[in-house]
């Protein structure tokens, strides 16, 4: 079956109970499918980029799920008619992810991440090309014709 990780982004009026029924009603499409949900994890309410229907803030939660393709549909159609879900997306991935994701995770115990100029092992700035090769490329024969 495929794989799959859903974000819901949940109204911010409503409490984390009604969060937890929401993301418990969403699982038993799956698991109604003859899928399974791997994991779940409440982000918590977070700030929203940007106002999704006059609302700043919204619960996030991942669901990862193993799941027929019509069981993940009829999931991403009651998400869409539901009034208290502002977003939700839905990627197909390879393989899930083991242990917590990179949301949950401290500063202290993420990995570090490399800049490009360390890849590359070159940490010196490109040199700046001269004006005085463009001044010799200037200066031509003036008096001949």
């Amino acid at each position: 079956m495929p794989l799959y990780e859903t974000v819901i982004i949940a109204r911010q009026d409503i409490s984390t109970q009604q969060v937890e029924t929401l993301t418990e009603n969403m699982s038993s499409f799956i698991t109604d499918g003859g899928g399974t949900v791997a994991k779940v994890e409440n982000w918590g309410l977070r700030n929203l980029a940007y106002k999704i229907k006059k609302n700043r803030k919204g619960h996030y939660v991942l669901l990862n799920l193993d799941t027929p393709v019509d069981a993940m549909k009829e999931m991403e159609r009651n998400l869409r008619l539901n009034e208290d879900v502002l977003r939700h997306m839905t990627i197909k991935v390879e393989e899930l992810e083991e242990g917590d994701s990179v949301m949950l995770q401290s500063r202290s115990t993420r990995p570090e991440r490399r800049r490009d100029s360390e890849e590359d092992g070159d940490d010196a700035k490109p040199a700046k090309a001269s004006d005085d090769d463009d001044d010799a490329e200037k200066t031509t024969d003036e008096g001949e014709e």
